[in-house]
């Protein structure tokens, strides 16, 4: 009898505790849904969306759909965002790049210092003879694909000759995947003078979805279920500019005669790709010192 009684109980908790739990997860469930109705009205630096399109439509949504729910990395973009893009942002400006394209770096590198299989490496995911091309320094002990600035620049360069090729922005982010002669060669063999017009590879068909996608998402983040507070927030620490025109025997020993050690370097020198800089020609180099951040409160 009192073998019985203690089932009954049991049973009477697990059932209480799974109804708690029930509840817990449609709470959360509400609070993390999107609220906000697809974008039926949406433009990439200026150019309009033909949403009408049913292919168009689709495609957009497609990308909505996976990156609301891709949760890790886009929290962690969101997250990043708060640290890099002011740093992006203003040299867009300077060059009289369209503010969307930081949404570009965005799904190239989720703004971080990737590595793709085929060799492009960098927020701005350049190949070497491209760096190279625009300006950037690529050396064993030099890659400035991960100088954020300097890469950032060299992408302003590759995007005003897209836009002068194209007279179109829209084609000017696709030729960034698809390549310039590429993207015109479709174009052409096709007879349509649009992105939207034009069949290209999943991939490169794929692109510009995937910056609206993010730029949507990321403009209005808590109507796609994203709530972050300001503290969690990743943000920028502040440096100081160190000039070196001479070689860089040791960079743990430069680190420490620094008041930092090579971790630190490092993080916020990705670009020094050696423990040493021989540097024979005494270029100018600017290294950056984290002045604070690291130091126990």
């Amino acid at each position: 009898m009192k073998m019985i009684q203690l089932k009954k109980i049991a049973l009477t908790v697990a059932i209480a505790l799974g109804s708690l739990l029930f509840v817990y997860a449609v709470t959360i469930n509400s609070n993390t849904e999107p609220t906000k109705n697809f974008p039926m009205k949406i433009d990439f630096a200026g150019e309009e969306v033909p949403t009408y399109m049913a292919d168009v439509y689709e495609r957009l949504d497609r990308e909505l759909v996976t990156n609301t729910n891709y949760h890790t990395n886009t929290t962690l973009v969101l997250k990043r965002a708060n640290k890099v893009f002011p740093i992006i942002e203003p040299i867009l400006k300077k060059h009289g790049i369209p503010d969307d394209f930081k949404y570009l770096a965005v799904i190239e590198s989720s703004l971080v210092n990737a590595v793709s299989p085929a060799g492009a490496r960098g927020v701005w995911q350049f190949m070497p003879a491209t760096a190279k091309e625009k300006g950037l320094e690529v050396t064993d002990e030099v890659d400035e694909r991960y100088h954020l600035v300097k890469s950032t620049e060299a992408a302003c360069l590759y995007l005003k000759d897209a836009k002068e090729k194209f007279g179109s922005w829209t084609l000017a982010a696709a030729s960034y995947n698809g390549g310039m002669n590429g993207v015109q060669r479709q174009l052409e063999s096709q007879g349509v003078s649009s992105y939207y017009d034009v069949l290209l590879n999943e991939e490169t068909s794929r692109y510009v979805f995937r910056i609206l996608a993010l730029k949507e998402i990321m403009s209005h983040p808590t109507e796609y279920g994203f709530r972050l507070s300001k503290e969690g927030l990743y943000n920028d620490v502040p440096v100081k500019l160190v000039e070196v025109d001479s070689s860089v025997t040791d960079f743990a020993l430069f680190a420490i005669s620094q008041g930092i050690n090579y971790k630190i370097l490092k993080l916020h020198n990705p670009w020094l790709r050696d423990k040493k800089l021989d540097n024979p020609k005494n270029k100018k180099y600017i290294i950056e010192i984290p002045t604070s951040g690291y130091a126990k409160k």
